[in-house]
């Protein structure tokens, strides 16, 4: 990793974000295929959420799979030898075991032997949360290079007699780099961390739920139940989340000193294109300034957002120079902002 080509752009608090691997499993699951898993059809689908189709995870493949492809794409990107790597951070909600880390599973298949390795989990949130974990390692190490990875196999936990859910998720994962300088890598996707704000109303830690922990003690050879797969209570969600992305959008903005004239591209987290429309009109935003890409993969929680940046970046809808707004939400009931500036 080289050093900046000028010092004054590093501070104790600076992050900056390079690389940006994506990887999405190669099964496609479209509306028409869900009308022979579950009770439902296209134009239902679309008509609540957006979505047309997701990817699926298929056979043996894992989320760390996915992870393990999109990081070694990110190590492409910026030439940053994987022997740089000091830490993996992992953000997931649906981690491959309860223990270990899915960060130590991915760390061992990319032949990582002696590195900090972790999980978050946030939910959907977790990219926004991993960016303000990894901005806390590198005040303590500012010669920390993290790689910071979300990985999502959300296929694995649907039920697929709830239509409600069951139709909503997709699988994916995403990587880049964090470093307290910018990489001299050009023709890289880079952007500098500005303000960031993370926040929680756990009085609504119920309105989406994952299970299969200690909550619920299982007997080897028992069923699991309905509390095992993802549950939500859709209508709470939908009001909870667009209050709490607008909200906090506009927060970070006034952190950072910004309007919202300033924003040149919005990425909300992908989880229902009403949602994201809804927000984009309360805080007036033009449909041409808001990203959005759920009708292509689903939610796929805490992925959605590096899944969307990499995706805007590859369509030039981000350039050197923008500042982009992120927001997301998630179970918890967690939500948090950033700025970023490319």
């Amino acid at each position: 990793m080289d050093a900046p080509a000028d010092s004054s752009a590093f501070s104790s608090h600076s992050l900056y974000l390079s690389g940006f691997g994506t990887c999405v499993p190669e099964k496609v699951v479209t509306n028409f295929d869900m009308e022979q898993l579950t009770n439902t059809n296209d134009e239902w689908i679309v008509t609540r959420t957006g979505i047309r189709n997701r990817h699926f995870l298929s056979g043996d493949e894992q989320p760390s799979d996915l992870a393990v492809k999109a990081a070694q794409q990110t190590l492409a990107n910026t030439g940053v030898a994987l022997e740089r790597i000091t830490h993996v951070v992992v953000a997931t909600c649906t981690p491959e075991y309860l223990s270990p880390s899915t960060a130590c599973v991915v760390a061992q298949k990319l032949g990582l032997r002696h590195c900090i390795a972790f999980d978050i989990n946030a939910a959907c949130t977790g990219f926004i949360y991993a960016l303000n974990v990894c901005q806390g390692l590198l005040c303590a190490d500012p010669q920390a290079c993290i790689l910071l990875v979300t990985a999502e196999g959300l296929s694995r936990r649907l039920n697929w007699q709830d239509r409600s859910t069951c139709v909503l998720f997709g699988d994916g994962a995403g990587a880049s780099l964090a470093t307290a300088r910018p990489l001299d890598t050009p023709g890289h996707l880079s952007a500098r961390l500005g303000s960031i704000r993370c926040s929680s109303d756990t009085d609504c830690w119920d309105l989406i739920c994952v299970g299969g922990g200690t909550h619920d003690p299982y007997t080897l050879g028992e069923p699991v139940n309905e509390h095992f797969f993802v549950t939500m209570q859709g209508r709470e969600v939908f009001k909870h989340a667009v209050r709490a992305l607008v909200s906090i959008s506009r927060e970070v903005l006034e952190q950072e000193g910004l309007g919202i004239e300033d924003v040149d591209l919005f990425i909300p987290h992908q989880a229902n294109l009403r949602i994201i429309e809804a927000v984009g009109s309360r805080l007036g935003l033009a449909d041409d300034k808001v990203f959005a890409n759920v009708g292509s993969y689903g939610n796929t929680s805490a992925s959605s957002i590096p899944l969307a940046m990499a995706e805007a970046f590859s369509q030039g809808r981000i350039k050197p120079g923008m500042k982009v707004l992120v927001a997301s939400f998630g179970s918890g009931f967690t939500w948090g902002a950033a700025v970023l500036q490319f």
